[in-house]
């Protein structure tokens, strides 16, 4: 069961949490899930069973303004891990672990490297790497979708606001096995997505304007132990982000799978998942 709460924070932001911990939750692994773009923060109920198996607690949070949280205009990626924390001190949880897909990735490496002593292992599933990252090209490889909505956000907030007052429904790069995999069980996201977008764009916007700005900490700091998986036919966040990532992060341990796409790469996260338990726990 996942329970949901609204947690006031002391600059008068709400954060609306989910937690599946009510119940048995002594001796089980948190792990903040970071939610990709747009989606609410929801915890991926296709990982359920394996999280119940592997006794996991499924922690997470909507960004702000997504879902029921307060819009926080100008967040930058490092706010998720004050976020983070405040979310974990409210819980009673001291350590924990970290797991995100897509646009949740540089969230979850805030966490990791802005609160070192109290995250044990990270899972950075088709992550988005720094804009303007030395040694990367951006855009290289990705579908024109994303292409002009993180052109325009580069381009700052008016810009960026301007683009999706009138931008249309475009093929965001999905490859068929992205296809496939929501129309499987991945169809989850159809639970996530559209209650994002429910009040408008503006998390959306919040979070490509804090992609490509400064993200307040360098993802070298990460040293806990990190999972990087990326599909080598990403065209929403291409392989060369993850390639980056790793070879920034000093302990990062990279799985490649050439045939997978941006959603499909989650047919993956079973064992992902089993990884993070493993490496949590050492």
């Amino acid at each position: 069961m996942v329970r949901e709460t609204d947690l006031q924070l002391g600059d008068g932001r709400t954060l609306h949490v989910y937690d599946t911990g009510t119940d048995g939750a002594a001796g089980r692994l948190a792990v903040f899930w970071h939610h990709g773009t747009p989606n609410i923060g929801s915890p991926p109920e296709p990982l359920f069973a394996t999280a119940d198996r592997l006794g996991i607690r499924w922690v997470s949070y909507d960004r702000p303004g997504y879902g029921g949280s307060t819009p926080h205009r100008g967040r930058d990626v490092a706010s998720a891990a004050a976020d983070v924390s405040s979310v974990a001190h409210a819980l009673g949880i001291d350590r924990f672990a970290v797991m995100s897909h897509s646009g949740g990735g540089p969230h979850a490496l805030a966490c990791a490297a802005l609160l070192p002593d109290r995250v044990r292992a990270v899972t950075i599933v088709a992550g988005i790497a720094p804009y303007g990252a030395e040694g990367l090209d951006y855009f290289a490889g990705m579908a024109p979708a994303g292409v002009a909505s993180l052109h325009a956000a580069v381009a700052g907030r008016a810009a960026k606001e301007a683009y999706e007052a009138t931008a249309t429904e475009e093929d965001p790069g999905f490859i068929p096995a992205d296809l496939a995999a929501l129309g499987g069980e991945w169809s989850w996201f159809m639970k996530v997505v559209g209650p994002a977008m429910a009040a408008g764009p503006g998390g959306l916007i919040d979070d490509d304007l804090a992609y490509v700005a400064p993200w307040g900490f360098d993802p070298a700091q990460v040293t806990a132990p990190t999972l990087i998986l990326h599909g080598g036919r990403d065209r929403v966040v291409p392989s060369t982000h993850g390639e980056w990532l790793a070879g920034r992060l000093p302990s990062a341990e990279v799985r490649r799978s050439p045939e997978d796409g941006h959603i499909s790469i989650l047919n993956s996260a079973e064992a992902a998942l089993e990884w993070l338990r493993e490496h949590a726990d050492q």
